[in-house]
């Protein structure tokens, strides 16, 4: 990504996308420990934990999280949290699911 690289739509990100049924990912804008990606997994969220908070922002789609052991319905234009090292992922979402990824801060996390 260049440096005058500042925006980005989910339609631009979207048509870059590899055809189906691959693993729908891809970052789109990154400056200093901050990246943001479009994420669509098709079927099973295969994720694991991250070394870095990151924030989810639903742009499509419905579903449930599990976070750490709790389960909690989502949708469109919800936000979600998910510190350094926490187990997490997407369960029982639409065919049309998509999601903002922004990842920041220190590996491990930033301490409250």
């Amino acid at each position: 990504m260049s440096a005058d690289h500042w925006l980005t739509t989910a339609a631009e990100t979207t048509a870059l996308f590899p055809a189906l049924p691959a693993e729908q990912f891809l970052y789109r804008l990154q400056h200093g420990t901050m990246k943001v990606g479009l994420y669509a997994p098709r079927g099973t969220d295969p994720q694991g934990p991250h070394k870095r908070d990151e924030l989810y922002v639903v742009w499509r789609g419905t579903g449930m999280f599990f976070r750490d052991g709790e389960r909690k319905a989502f949708g469109p234009g919800d936000v979600i949290f998910v510190p350094a090292h926490m187990e997490h992922r997407f369960e029982d979402f639409s065919d049309d699911f998509a999601t903002w990824v922004i990842f920041w801060g220190p590996e491990g996390g930033e301490k409250s």
